[in-house]
């Protein structure tokens, strides 16, 4: 099961730099047409949807490498059943809103495909295409941190050592 999670989250990054890729093509092309005088339809649409994909899609394997943003001050001034106990708290409800998102997500995706919600840029892409990346990447998410909670459950969580002092700008 772990390795089936691991790849999972790992596939999801894939896609997610899939998407930068393509949004790096999109900026590209809107820059040569303009040089060139010509103008592809949807450069700057298709490049928003192409930065949600990337962004929702990444967030995931993110979590899952201990890179995403978290308030350790608090976390420092516990004892550790304490912090182990804030922690299992956290996921849980991390995991609840995450598990919200991608339900409601899918919902916002199905509802724009039964009533053919389409953009009202000129691009006029149904929009539960580019929708289908939120819902998919959230739903990554919701994954990622239920198994987030039953290794700290489990005890087996990998614990990340906080460098965000080496960050500081």
């Amino acid at each position: 099961m772990r390795k089936a999670l691991d790849t999972l989250y790992d596939s999801a990054a894939w896609i997610a730099a899939a998407f930068m890729v393509a949004l790096l093509v999109m900026v590209m092309l809107s820059i040569a047409g303009r040089e060139m005088g010509f103008h592809v339809r949807g450069t700057d649409a298709y490049a928003g949807y192409m930065m949600a994909g990337a962004g929702f899609f990444a967030l995931a394997h993110t979590l899952k490498r201990g890179e995403h943003i978290r308030v350790t001050l608090l976390l420092q001034s516990l004892g550790p059943g304490a912090r182990r106990r804030f922690e299992i708290f956290s996921l849980a409800v991390a995991a609840i809103l995450a598990g919200l998102l991608a339900f409601f997500s899918a919902k916002l995706c199905w509802q724009s495909w039964q009533f053919h919600d389409i953009s009202t840029s000129n691009d006029a892409t149904p929009l539960w295409i580019p929708q289908m990346s939120m819902a998919l990447g959230t739903f990554i998410l919701f994954i990622a941190f239920v198994d987030e909670f039953v290794s700290e459950l489990r005890g087996t969580r990998k614990a990340y050592a906080s460098d965000e002092l080496l960050r500081n700008e």
